[in-house]
Order: C-alpha cells, then sequence, then structure tokens
C-alpha cells in the first residue's frame, strides 16, 4: 500500500462524470477514480471545509462509529475488478480492528472527515488501460493534458 492524499476533483467531458484524482504520496503517479455526483460534491465540501445543513453519509457514518465508541483508523483503495474500484474501512472498536467493504467514493469522504490516512494499492498506480474509450493515466503528463483542456464552465456547479 502507499499513502496517498486526494489531488483534486474534475469533471470527465466524454462521461459527464465527476472524477477524484489520488496522487500518490512517494512520486507524482496519480489515480483517476470515476464517482457519482453526489459523493464528489462530499468529497468537493470537505476539501473546501464546507458542512451541510444535514448529515451526508460520511458525517453519518462517522457519528455512527463514534457513538458506538469506534474510531476511524485508516481507508484503503485496494482493488480493480470489471471496472470497479473497491475500498476497506479499518475501524478500532473494543480493541479490535474492524474491516468494512465501501465505495472509494464514500471512503474517501470519510478519511478527509475523519482525517485519517488514504492508503491505495500499489498495483492500482500502475493499470495500464488499453480500450480507446478509457485514456490511459499511468502517466501523470497524460491526466495533466486531459485535465488541462477542461474549462471551468465544464465543471458542474454544487449548490450547498
Amino acid at each position: 500500500m502507499i499513502e496517498a492524499k486526494v489531488n483534486g476533483l474534475a469533471l470527465d467531458m466524454t462521461t459527464n462524470s465527476p472524477v477524484v484524482i489520488l496522487s500518490a504520496s512517494d512520486s507524482d503517479r496519480l489515480l483517476p477514480i470515476w464517482i457519482g455526483h453526489y459523493e464528489a460534491l462530499a468529497i468537493a465540501m470537505e476539501l473546501s471545509g464546507v458542512s451541510s445543513r444535514r448529515p451526508l453519509t460520511h458525517d453519518l457514518l462517522k457519528s455512527v462509529i463514534i457513538s458506538m465508541g469506534g474510531k476511524v483508523q485508516k481507508v484503503e483503495v485496494t482493488e480493480l475488478k470489471e471496472q470497479t474500484f473497491y475500498a476497506k474501512i479499518y475501524i478500532m472498536l473494543d480493541g479490535s480492528v474492524l474491516t468494512v467493504d465501501a465505495r472509494p467514493s464514500d471512503s474517501i469522504a470519510l478519511a478527509l472527515k475523519a482525517k485519517v490516512p488514504l492508503w491505495v494499492a500499489e498495483e492500482l498506480f500502475q493499470i495500464k488501460r488499453g480500450d480507446k474509450k478509457t485514456p490511459d493515466f499511468s502517466d501523470p503528463e497524460s491526466l495533466k493534458d486531459r485535465l488541462k483542456r477542461i474549462s471551468p464552465e465544464d465543471f458542474g456547479k454544487y449548490s450547498l
């Protein structure tokens, strides 16, 4: 596992889907993960320090964990199977560590909310995408070039 951070959010113009971009802490490698609009909003709110009037999914999850006497330890993005990313949330509860299967988007929002480390399986930073629909982002310059072509007007305006 490699420690990572959220490098930013973008909008993929070909799919009209938000993309969360993770960067490896030990290099300039990037990992884009296509996510839903609501999950992008949750991550954007955490990155900007804006809170919602009512709890979002990651707020609720953190509250439930704390109410039960637990503490989020870390989040891991673990694998990619059939074009779907998988993640795990690690929770310390009563001296034991519980592992919970979760979507990466919710897990990333929770990691930001709980201020815990985000880890990514090393092999995910080395994925080569060979089909015409999915660009090869294993090279950080390729992703940077694509993101440069996105104008600010292309991003959705989220209301809080």
